[in-house]
């Protein structure tokens, strides 16, 4: 099989060295790649986000499987486009995509399924998000609606770190348009785990547990970033945990996208908070983690390939 892998990070490294123990993958391209995936793949000079170029490559070199590592592309609906363009690819639709474009979405999407989540309000506007912080506690999580490359959740342990917050989003518009509307909720208390599960739209299969570091500096301080660093398992997911994650998380979420009408295929990478009331999503991703794919991919016996098959056919 010819296979191009779409991204340029850490967790693309991990997908390629994955990928290349496959006995199906004759030859990996990634796109545009880094000097790591150099070593185990042809590098290609098109951007994650070029879907037309993209699509043009897989078309003339007859790439068997395309691998999508970043969101950017599959909230643009690279799937649509390759599926209509007769190509196999791995990674949700830009309609089941919407759950990480989009925080509010998410969080509606939670709420009209019944999945356990924070406390929480929407806005657009910004005098409204201010009277709000005004009348709550001290602890909140601001988070801007759209795509904001890891960067656009702030955890604010005062309420004048939440104004700067909104302000930050709505007026400075540091977000662009991914700052139209945000969310502000409860802060959870607990430690976070990242699940990350396998799913063809009917069954769903968790990986490892994995827990990653977003702040900048040591000892957990500084804003969030993308993910400084990730080991796996984590110790706070128990068996008994992992079931009730399944039970509660995993599956109403495949469940809650059929009623929709959205067959969501690829992976699905739930942020959770593990609280003294259970564990509770603080958001879904629609792609490997990055950096959690770093910690999980090596302790995988599988075939990632066949896994990959398995979702896209069932």
């Amino acid at each position: 099989m010819k296979i191009l892998v779409i991204g340029s990070g850490g967790r693309e490294h991990a997908l390629v060295w994955k990928i290349a123990q496959s006995p199906k993958a004759d030859k990996i391209y990634c796109a545009p790649g880094n000097a790591g995936t150099a070593e185990l793949a042809e590098n290609v000079a098109i951007k994650a986000e070029d879907i037309r170029a993209l699509k043009e490559f897989a078309q003339k070199n007859k790439i068997d499987l395309t691998v999508v590592g970043p969101e950017a592309p599959l909230v643009a609906g690279i799937v649509n486009e390759f599926e209509k363009a007769g190509l196999k690819i791995f990674g949700p639709r830009k309609e089941g995509a919407i759950i990480e474009g989009s925080k509010v979405f998410s969080k509606e999407f939670m709420i009209r399924h019944e999945i356990p989540t924070a406390q929480a309000a929407i806005f657009s506007n910004f005098k409204d998000a201010v009277k709000y912080i005004g009348e709550m506690c001290a602890s909140l999580v601001v988070k801007a609606d759209g795509l904001a490359a890891g960067k656009g959740v702030m955890v604010c342990s005062a309420k004048e770190e939440a104004l700067q917050a909104v302000k930050q989003i709505m007026e400075k518009r540091e977000f662009g348009p991914a700052g139209d509307k945000m969310i502000i909720e409860e802060c959870l208390k607990g430690e976070e785990t990242s699940i990350i599960a396998f799913t063809d739209g009917k069954a769903i299969v968790p990986l490892a547990s994995s827990q990653d570091h977003k702040r900048v500096f040591d000892g957990d301080k500084g804003l969030n970033t993308g993910g400084m660093g990730a080991y796996s398992p984590a110790p706070v997911v128990t068996d008994r945990l992992m079931e009730e994650i399944d039970v509660n998380v995993l599956k109403p979420f495949v469940e809650g996208m059929r009623q929709e009408g959205v067959s969501y295929k690829g992976v699905i990478y739930a942020g959770i908070m593990v609280t003294k009331d259970g564990p509770k999503v603080l958001e879904f991703n629609v792609r490997f983690g990055d950096p959690e794919t770093q910690a999980i991919l090596p302790r995988l016996n599988n075939d990632l390939v066949d896994l990959m098959e398995a979702s896209i056919f069932g």
